[in-house]
């Protein structure tokens, strides 16, 4: 069971990277990424987790506004797209991974730098 969870996860991903790029037009939607899909064992849930190129904290409140928005669409696009007999329910959730890796990489650059001048 556990294999086919995560071959309709991937699915999800590469349907819903498709449609954010060529079918959603909303500009709030632009520089967002979808970095993982996880969904229930009865695929009645799946959770999108995305990322953002900013940390500014009013556009991450314009992405997630259109998502809450584009959810319906996206989900009927999906349903197109998919051979499951329900389309699970979809849940946004941002993916801070990416932010925390590259503030990681500039503490690395800034101590090596600082071993430098020593």
């Amino acid at each position: 069971m556990k294999h086919r969870i995560g071959r309709v996860e991937g699915e999800i991903l590469r349907e819903l990277t498709k449609i954010l790029r060529k079918e959603i037009s909303d500009p709030r939607l632009r520089e967002i990424s979808i970095t993982a899909v996880e969904c229930t064992n009865d695929f009645s849930y799946a959770t999108i987790y995305y990322s953002l190129l900013t940390d500014n904290s009013v556009r991450e409140d314009e992405v997630s506004q259109g998502l809450e928005k584009a959810k319906g669409l996206m989900r009927h696009l999906l349903s197109n797209n998919l051979t499951l007999f329900k389309v699970p329910e979809l849940i946004f959730k941002r993916d801070n991974s990416v932010a925390y890796g590259s503030k990681m990489d500039q503490l690395i650059k800034q101590v090596q730098e600082q071993d430098k001048k020593r």
